[in-house]
This record gives C-alpha cells, structure tokens and sequence, in this order.
C-alpha cells in the first residue's frame, strides 16, 4: 500500500499489480508479491539521516502541512493520481486534529503527500509522490517529516502497512519487515 511514487488510479487496484509480478518484486523488494507491515523504531530515528544530498535537502523545504482552504484539493489531487482509497485516508488524515498529512508543494502545486494516524493510529502512510517528482528526495522528505511529527507526538513506533516498497523504508526509516502481517489491517475491508 505504501509505495513512494506509484500510480494508482482506481480503489480496485488497492493491491497494486507492480508487487505481484517478478520483474517488480526484485525491484520494490516485494517477497513473492506479497506486502507485509514494517515496524519503524521511532526512538532510533536519527535527528539527521546521513547523507542528505542536495535534493533531499531542497525536497524537505517543500514539505509542509496544508491549510484549510487547500483540503479539498489535496483529497481530490489524491484521488485523481493514486486512488479513491489512499483519498479516503487523506481526508481522515485532514480531519485530525492536529492534522496528520503532509504535503510537498512545488510552483503551487502538490507532488507529494503522506499521512499518518489515518488508517489507525501510528500507522505511517499512505504516501505518494506524482510522477514527475520521483527520485528527487520528495518521498524521502515526505517519510522523515512524518515520523518527526510521530515521535514528537509521543509515538516509540510507527507502523507501516502494506509497504509495497520495502527497500525505501528501509533506507530512509530503518523498517523491518513484521513476520506473518499480510493482510494485516486490510482484512475484511471494502473493496469497490
């Protein structure tokens, strides 16, 4: 569920193709297109990961929390890039109080979002970053600023759920995958 940049377009596809296949099992790190949890020690976190480049860097100076007038349209830019079920969780991660998404904006526009405490509390994600974004340090920036905001919150772990890319929340949180997880909290659901 929780993979930085993929596309989804519709709630059908809420387990995505792109970690069934092997091709993308070797490169997400998807185990036989299975998607597990990953638990994210909080209290490890280092206060700056090391190295950050140049992009990461840049990256986290577009990450912020949105304001009022900007919620609908953060929901419906989910919906419309990834799916109607990760704008579900964006509009429960709206209307949290504190608010519990981030947003990286660029020339006014959104590229990126996460959210964390919408799924259940101290579950990480979804997070996304539009295509054009990718590989820049978005969702890296994106990952880090939400963890801070979990760990200042009181949080010792966050949970990522469903993580389709395993790898990436290794090298930017320090996850490990949790043995016997799938299908975790998305057993039973809805599915539309």
């Amino acid at each position: 569920m929780y993979m930085a940049g993929v596309a989804r377009k519709t709630y059908a596809t809420r387990w995505p193709l792109w970690c069934g296949s092997a091709v993308s099992a070797d490169r997400n790190g998807c185990k036989n297109g299975v998607m597990s949890d990953m638990l994210i020690r909080l209290y490890a976190l280092p206060a700056t990961p090391e190295p950050l480049s140049a992009a990461t860097l840049a990256a986290e100076r577009l990450v912020r929390k949105p304001i009022g007038c900007e919620h609908d349209l953060i929901v419906a830019w989910v919906q419309t890039e990834f799916s109607a079920g990760w704008a579900s969780e964006a509009r429960v991660a709206l209307q949290n109080r504190p608010i519990s998404l981030l947003v990286a904006v660029q020339d006014d526009q959104p590229i990126g979002f996460v959210c964390y405490d919408a799924t259940a509390r101290g579950v990480v994600g979804p997070i996304g970053v539009q295509a054009s974004a990718r590989h820049s340090g978005v969702g890296a920036a994106l990952l880090r600023a939400a963890l801070v905001e979990m760990r200042a919150m009181g949080y010792g772990y966050a949970i990522a759920g469903a993580v389709g890319a395993p790898a990436f929340f290794r090298r930017v949180a320090g996850a490990v995958e949790i043995p016997d997880s799938t299908p975790g909290l998305y057993a039973g659901r809805v599915h539309g």
